[in-house]
């Protein structure tokens, strides 16, 4: 394998690591947003679910423990910002900023009280973390040129929640496209007053899509803190929810641009990793900072040029009030 060819397929390898979380988070948005209700709050939905799940992780051993503490934990703060949007009406950026903020300061918070490590849980021990799974054949195939490599290299070798993720988006297209229960979240996000007539409540349906949403959320902050990491650090989402939910909007709030606007966060993130400490041609050694920055600032540069004009939902964030 020459060397060229291997940083190739580590960098894609990487790629699909770093957006893994971005892809959960993604189709999280997708199901909220499509019903009408704006979640800017995946990232502190993230971040809590991460906490949850290394501190019940760490607490019990188990990191299937801690992603069911995980989404339960998203799940709730999901049904308070349904609470806020959907029962009461409020403004739905307003409480996801609210959700956000709270979310920062408690987990730390809570990290110092029941940990005393400045905000952070304990390290996670190999039986409290999802630990990469090897699939069949693997060994056998290394040698074989080309896509020997990449079925070991790329397709092999990654935890559950990886694969989970990658499955989210065909699930996701199915769900919103192709069920009777996706048709209708389709519809209470565009003509709520339609959906109500037919008899179907436009609350409950908002209320079960904030939900499935924050079960992604849940899995997305699990795979942070007891998969990619060895447990959490304040802050530890670093925009991740943000940029998630930029994915979703590049990606016209459709499940495959969006997971392609996922990877494409995630490439330039694997490469600005290995970019780190190399000489750059009129440059020299670029700051550690600023190569950290350049993903985000890609970013925004793409969807600012080659977005074009995104559509939302007609009711997207305007909450729904009765007719009598």
């Amino acid at each position: 394998m020459s060397e060229s060819w291997l940083l190739v397929v580590l960098t894609l390898d990487a790629t699909v690591r770093v957006a893994a979380p971005l892809i959960l988070a993604a189709m999280a948005g997708l199901f909220s947003e499509r019903s009408g209700v704006i979640d800017i709050g995946l990232e502190g939905k993230m971040l809590a679910g991460a906490f949850a799940a290394a501190a019940t992780a760490a607490v019990t051993g188990s990191a299937w423990l801690g992603l069911l503490v995980a989404i339960l934990v998203s799940g709730c703060l999901a049904l308070l910002h349904g609470l806020a949007c959907i029962t009461y009406r409020g403004n739905q950026v307003v409480s996801g900023v609210a959700i956000n903020v709270m979310v920062a300061g408690l987990t730390v918070v809570l990290g110092i009280a029941w940990f005393d490590q400045g905000g952070q849980t304990p390290a996670l021990g190999y039986g409290a973390r999802f630990a990469p799974i090897e699939l069949p054949f693997a060994g056998l195939l290394h040698d074989v040129p080309v896509l020997g490599h990449l079925y070991r290299e790329l397709l092999s070798g990654h935890n559950v929640l990886v694969y989970v993720a990658l499955a989210a988006v065909p699930m996701t297209w199915w769900v919103v496209f192709r069920t009777r229960f996706g048709l209708r979240l389709r519809a209470v996000g565009e003509t709520p007053a339609a959906v109500d007539t037919a008899g179907v409540s436009v609350q409950a349906l908002r209320y079960r899509a904030v939900l499935i949403t924050g079960a992604l959320c849940g899995v997305a902050g699990a795979y942070l803190s007891t998969a990619q990491s060895a447990g959490f650090v304040r802050d530890m989402t670093a925009g991740k929810g943000y940029i998630a939910l930029a994915a979703l909007i590049f990606g016209k709030w459709r499940p495959v641009p969006a997971f392609l606007a996922c990877l494409l966060f995630g490439f330039l993130d694997a490469v600005a990793t290995r970019l780190q400490g190399v000489e750059l041609p009129g440059i020299g050694q670029a700051p550690v900072a600023l190569i950290q920055a350049l993903p985000y600032a890609l970013t925004v540069i793409l969807l600012a040029g080659f977005i074009g004009k995104a559509i939302a939902p007609k009711a997207i964030g305007v909450p729904y009030v009765k007719e009598r």
